[in-house]
């Protein structure tokens, strides 16, 4: 069987970006299935753009998966060259589908995934010139997360428009894989689940959340050691680690480290983005003494990293975004992992941390709440540490890539038999 994944951010895993296809495709080798991977050649982690000229396609292989990167454009000159970027994904991947298909074979099934819209369209008009099955991921509820972030509103007539135009994709897409436990629900709020009479069946939708590599993670847990005499004092260590931008909230770190100053609480920051020249500035103006900001380093050296926490801080903005839905961030199934307590600082629906017992989540995002629970899990005695710590690592192998590559399967079957 050969499966076409359309992943508009999908990079290779040697380039900082989304590797959650490549980790499917590897899985599902062992079961049969050949995977090819269609990504936007615009690298949008990175700015960088693997085609300079005017050819259609770059193939490449990794680890005896072939990746096609697409021919696209910058994103980062705003909101009109995002929208550029991805109808220009759409376009080039229709037109070089057949190309594509005569050299690796075509499709059995598609998989379309969304950061937006047009990936699904695509796949599904790809499904149906080549009369296979198609199968939508929703990373992001769209429209709805341009409602939350003020872009357009719901009742608006472009908000009208993209609510039928979501509606349209999932009624069209044989099956729905969505990343967050609730976001069904979404569907029953907007009355279009044929229990209440409208036209799209829950049978046909499955939970399927980001997860780790849990082999992979603890090898290079040993392979690639980062030398930091931070990480190796005996102070009790949070640590962060992710984009530094508004959405991430990082400033209410900040401030609740001052607050910690004296209780022997070190916070280290691993990450880069729009707002850490900023906060260095913060930490040197204000003599926050309890924080150091390490800036961007390498994925692999991730593991090691926070295998040295005492415990990671998963730290949000409680207002961009419906936290009810659930929580399927990257880094949450990285630090359960490293078999660390998770602090929130955002309370989901759903709740991964509360199901497994492995941490704590605040109810209300201020400094004062965020240092409280800082201190309660330092605060913690031997027993109940231990346990938050073996808590983390079970929750960690319920995500781990071979479980979620068979809830995968179970979609393939679905819609080929």
């Amino acid at each position: 069987m050969n499966l076409w994944i359309l992943h508009h951010y999908a990079t290779l895993p040697n380039l900082n970006g989304h590797i959650r296809p490549f980790r499917f495709a590897k899985h599902l080798e062992k079961n049969g299935i050949c995977t090819t991977i269609f990504a936007a050649s615009f690298q949008h982690m990175s700015s960088n753009n693997l085609i300079n000229d005017d050819c259609l396609v770059m193939m490449q292989e990794y680890d005896g998966v072939p990746f096609v990167f697409v021919n696209t454009p910058s994103s980062v000159a705003g909101i009109g060259a995002r929208v550029k970027n991805m109808f220009m994904f759409y376009k080039n991947m229709l037109r070089c589908a057949k190309k594509c298909g005569d050299l690796l074979g075509k499709p059995d099934v598609i998989l379309a995934s969304s950061p937006h819209p047009l990936a699904i369209a695509a796949g599904i008009k790809l499904a149906k010139k080549y009369g296979v099955p198609c199968i939508g991921e929703i990373r992001d509820l769209w429209p709805e997360a341009i409602f939350s972030m003020g872009y357009t509103k719901e009742k608006s007539f472009l908000g009208r428009l993209l609510t039928a135009g979501e509606h349209w994709l999932y009624r069209k897409a044989d099956a729905l894989v969505f990343l967050k436990e609730g976001d069904t629900n979404h569907l029953t709020e907007c009355g279009w689940t044929t229990e209440q009479g409208g036209d799209i069946s829950l049978a046909k939708c499955f939970y399927i959340n980001n997860g780790v590599e849990l082999e992979e993670y603890d090898k290079e847990i040993i392979e690639y050691r980062f030398p930091d005499p931070d990480l190796d004092d005996d102070s009790f260590k949070v640590i962060y680690a992710g984009t530094i931008r508004p959405i991430n909230n990082v400033g209410n770190i900040l401030d609740a480290a001052k607050l910690l100053q004296g209780q022997e609480v070190k916070v280290l920051i691993y990450g880069d983005g729009s707002e850490r020249k900023y906060l260095e500035q913060r930490v040197k103006d204000e003599h926050i003494d309890n924080v150091v900001i390490k800036g961007f380093v390498q994925k692999k050296y991730l593991p090691y990293i926070l295998s040295k926490a005492s415990a990671t801080l998963l730290n949000y903005s409680s207002e961009q975004y419906n936290w009810s839905r659930g929580n399927s961030s990257n880094k949450l199934f990285e630090y359960l992992a490293s078999g660390r307590p998770v602090i929130a600082t955002i309370k989901t629906g759903y709740s991964i941390i509360q199901k497994y017992n492995c941490g704590t989540e605040m109810e209300k995002q201020t400094p004062k709440g965020l240092a409280k629970a800082i201190l309660h899990i330092k605060n913690l005695n031997p027993e109940q540490y231990q346990t938050y710590c073996a808590n983390a690592r079970k929750g960690a192998a319920d995500f781990d890539y071979k479980i979620l590559t068979e809830r995968l399967m179970q979609a393939i079957r679905y819609v080929t038999h």
